[in-house]
């Protein structure tokens, strides 16, 4: 039910030609990695994260994917990286994505085995910028450079 539910709020937003709403999440460890997922709709690595539901707040959305595609619980939400809408950034769909760094903390185990293939932890160096999924290279650089970024 959860799959088709994403499916209809994606047509609806195309139908009706209006942007939907995103999250993607920086999820920082206590030992200050930062988790991925491994997509599996194009095998590239990306930030965690996904469409905010119907009554949703960004919080609790931020939560619910964390959850879900890493496994971790979200500790403390720690700043607004920045708000991305330009409409080329997803081939999808056009969206807005609000991303956000979080602390977080858990077993690494995805939830949605069809959206994620693999979850990891990585050092900050040694995340494959430049070869991401979506604009997650630039989401991340923003982060590293501490930018809070309206684009």
């Amino acid at each position: 039910m959860g799959r088709l539910w994403h499916f209809v709020q994606n047509v609806l937003g195309i139908l009706f030609r209006h942007p939907v709403t995103g999250t993607s999440i920086i999820p920082v460890l206590p030992d200050g990695r930062i988790v991925l997922i491994q997509r599996s709709d194009n095998r590239k690595w990306a930030l965690p994260g996904g469409m905010v539901n119907w009554g949703e707040t960004i919080e609790t959305t931020l939560c619910r994917e964390l959850k879900e595609e890493t496994g971790l619980e979200l500790t403390h939400i720690r700043r607004l990286v920045g708000v991305y809408s330009a409409p080329e950034r997803d081939g999808r769909v056009h969206s807005i994505c609000v991303v956000v760094e979080v602390e977080a903390r858990g077993n690494l185990q995805p939830e949605d085995e069809h959206e994620v293939l693999d979850v990891q932890a990585f050092e900050p160096t040694a995340i494959p910028l430049g070869e991401l999924s979506h604009d997650h290279d630039r989401q991340l650089q923003d982060y590293f450079n501490g930018d809070t970024t309206l684009a």
